[in-house]
């Protein structure tokens, strides 16, 4: 089973103004290295957590590549974000083996919670949800990442409660 990125309807999100001479030491890595435009686009997307629109152009300029043909890439490749994502990110496995273990569900079980559709980030910007083609836990399946936590034999309701106490926990450790 193939996974499509959707594509949402709304534009590009504010972006806040990016410091983009937190690169500096990226690009004097990679500086006149071939093949290096991957490693400077997840460098960038490590930095800011996405690839600013800005970096674009600085990529460009430190590569000589043109910009049409970096966003392409950046574009191509599902693991290169555009927009800024939530404090935590639900990646949602729909792999073969959660695929038949109903992975729709917990998709589906998510986005009623959240209020947001595949792709999205909530209006707090505490999640956003995606779907991906494999978290490599087939034992676990159906199974989802939230951060670096796995959570696997899920249900829909098994996921929301989880989502729950993660905002739960991590909202009050912020108040203490």
């Amino acid at each position: 089973m193939r996974i499509t990125r959707i594509a949402t309807e709304t534009p590009v999100k504010e972006q806040l103004e990016a410091d983009l001479n937190l690169l500096d030491d990226l690009f004097a890595k990679y500086r006149g290295k071939p093949g290096s435009l991957i490693p400077l686009l997840q460098g960038t997307q490590h930095t800011f957590g996405y690839i600013p629109q800005k970096a674009f152009k600085r990529i460009s300029m430190e590569t000589g590549i043109e910009t049409a043909d970096i966003y392409g890439v950046a574009t191509f490749y599902a693991q290169f974000r555009l927009n800024p994502v939530g404090k935590n990110v639900i990646k949602v496995c729909h792999g073969t083996a959660c695929h038949v273990q109903n992975a729709n569900a917990i998709t589906d079980a998510i986005k009623d919670e959240l209020g947001v559709k595949d792709g999205e980030t909530t209006s707090d910007g505490f999640y956003t949800l995606e779907s991906v083609a494999c978290l490599g836990c087939c034992s676990l399946a159906p199974v989802m990442m939230i951060g670096d936590d796995t959570f696997g034999k899920l249900t829909g309701k098994a996921a929301v409660r989880i989502v729950r106490e993660i905002r739960n926990t991590r909202c009050n450790q912020k108040e203490e």
